[in-house]
């Protein structure tokens, strides 16, 4: 299984790259907010999905750890697809979809291209528990500035999940964490309330 990729933007679509990795190119399938903060010669690192059917292989691309397992927990839900998934994350961050969750949103969710209300409500009724708690309540916007303890490609949250924290206990454990510390210390806080 191919975990991450680090490499060259050598060719950029509307909804998909090109990361040239030692001569090798992969395409990538990635998300809205993704591509708006990838630019052609950048130097990358995303993390991948290997998607395999009868017909087709496919990559999936994110630029952060949190984001790749939320698109995990959302292609477990029944009847949504990784194209769903990518759909749904393509409405804001990783952030905003996982608080969206939170909330029971499925106004938000059922944005999404080729999302309707009903796989809307059963992402919501599937993955409420298992997201964490929400960084702010109420409706969820396409776009809004996050004033909670975890910014939409937070380092700490990424090193708590590859640490094999769940991405609900992960958002928990950082929730108590004042943001203004470093990434290193908001992880040993973290840690130290497990």
């Amino acid at each position: 299984m191919i975990a991450h990729l680090a490499g060259t933007v050598t060719e950029k679509f509307m909804n998909s790259i090109i990361v040239d990795v030692h001569g090798v190119g992969y395409e990538l399938t990635i998300s809205t907010p993704d591509s708006e903060q990838t630019n052609l010669h950048d130097e990358v690192k995303f993390y991948t999905y290997h998607s395999v059917r009868e017909n087709a292989e496919d990559l999936y691309g994110f630029l952060s750890l949190a984001a790749k397992k939320l698109f995990e927990m959302l292609i477990s839900v029944n009847g949504v697809g990784p194209k769903a998934a990518m759909a749904i994350l393509s409405l804001g961050s990783a952030e905003d979809v996982r608080n969206a969750i939170a909330n029971t949103d499925a106004a938000f969710i059922s944005k999404a291209s080729g999302v309707g209300k009903k796989s809307a409500e059963r992402v919501i009724v599937d993955l409420r528990d298992k997201v964490g708690q929400p960084s702010h309540y109420g409706a969820t916007e396409t776009k809004f500035s996050l004033a909670n303890n975890t910014a939409p490609d937070d380092e700490a949250l990424d090193a708590l999940i590859a640490l094999g924290f769940p991405l609900k206990e992960a958002t928990a454990a950082l929730a108590e964490v004042d943001p203004a510390h470093s990434v290193e210390e908001r992880i040993r806080l973290a840690l130290k309330q497990r």
